[in-house]
């Protein structure tokens, strides 16, 4: 069937109506969005002759992906969420704001109200036997290179098996998520476990997405990171170590130059000794540089759903007073 009814009257009038130009109540933004949306899904159906079996297979797909809640697994593989950088890098350089330390995707799996620390915490709780021990430190200055006390700095990570805490009911309760108060030179100081990457689960909506596309769906090993302080924009970025198989190849397009960074094998027992910790371990240093901005808006994350971010206390999703 070689068909095309898309442009005929019968057509774009019956698309009106189903996105609701036909009546008063509604959003009329929603309607112009949807209007859009299916007027080029039909568009496809005419050109790729879709036929309602691979409709139908479609809508299964996306039953199963709502079912095991992977839109949100999904969304960065199809690069979704590199994209939304991208716009924002774009309009970034249109309104001329320069400098700071590159943003990058925040990822399904934040979890809203880890414990809060003043310079220095511990993420793991001691539970991964034979993971590899990782000293984080970094200070956050401005783009003139002076030190921001007190800014906040949020981060969460994968354990050894490449597992989060909170969707993984084995670890406990924020397991590798602290949010550390830098010191009065802008420095935080972690310790916790070198983190495993990760691949979508076998046999799963996305993974079958994915093998449609002939694409894997590993991650390379990696940390997340919400950096803020009064005053300054706010940052969603991540780390990737150096040396993974998919630092440079990562489904969900986390990965930019500047945000790769090496983990170092300290052997030497009084390094280790300094920091209170057993040799060998492995050091992580990661610098933050926030640009300054008067716009509150620039100073907080923008909004979209959180693990328990309703939940959690006013001064843990929002940068703290000055």
């Amino acid at each position: 069937m070689t068909v095309k009814i898309h442009d005929t009257p019968d057509v774009q009038n019956f698309l009106k109506a189903v996105a609701g130009f036909d009546e008063q109540g509604g959003s009329h933004r929603a309607k112009q969005i949807l209007h859009r949306l299916l007027s080029d899904v039909y568009r496809l159906m005419d050109d790729f002759d879709v036929s309602p079996e691979e409709f139908w297979s479609a809508v299964s797909l996306l039953n199963e992906l709502g079912k095991e809640s992977q839109f949100g697994l999904l969304a960065p593989g199809l690069g979704f969420d590199h994209y939304l950088d991208m716009r924002m890098d774009a309009a970034d350089e249109q309104a001329g704001l320069t400098g700071g330390t590159p943003r990058t995707i925040e990822g399904p799996l934040y979890v809203a109200g880890a414990p809060v620390a003043e310079g220095e915490a511990r993420l793991d709780d001691g539970s991964d036997e034979g993971a590899e021990v990782m000293w984080l430190t970094g200070q956050v200055r401005d783009t003139q290179g002076k030190p921001i006390p007190g800014a906040q700095v949020e981060i969460w990570h994968a354990d050894s098996k490449g597992n989060y805490s909170f969707f993984d009911p084995s670890q406990s309760d924020y397991n590798l998520r602290r949010t550390i108060l830098a010191d009065a030179e802008g420095h935080y100081r972690a310790r916790s476990i070198i983190p495993s990457g990760y691949g979508v689960p076998a046999g799963s909506p996305t993974d079958q997405v994915l093998k449609l596309l002939g694409r894997h769906g590993q991650r390379p090993a990696h940390i997340h990171f919400f950096v803020s302080a009064p005053g300054h924009r706010h940052l969603t970025t991540q780390i990737n170590l150096a040396g993974d198989e998919y630092t440079w190849d990562d489904f969900a397009f986390a990965t930019r130059e500047e945000l790769v960074v090496d983990a170092t094998r300290i052997e030497d027992a009084a390094e280790a000794a300094k920091r209170g910790l057993e040799a060998p371990f492995t050091e992580v240093v990661f610098d933050v540089e926030l640009a300054s901005t008067a716009d509150p808006e620039l100073q907080t994350r923008h909004k979209r759903p959180r693990a328990l971010e309703d939940e959690a206390a006013p001064s843990q999703r929002e940068p703290a007073e000055a």
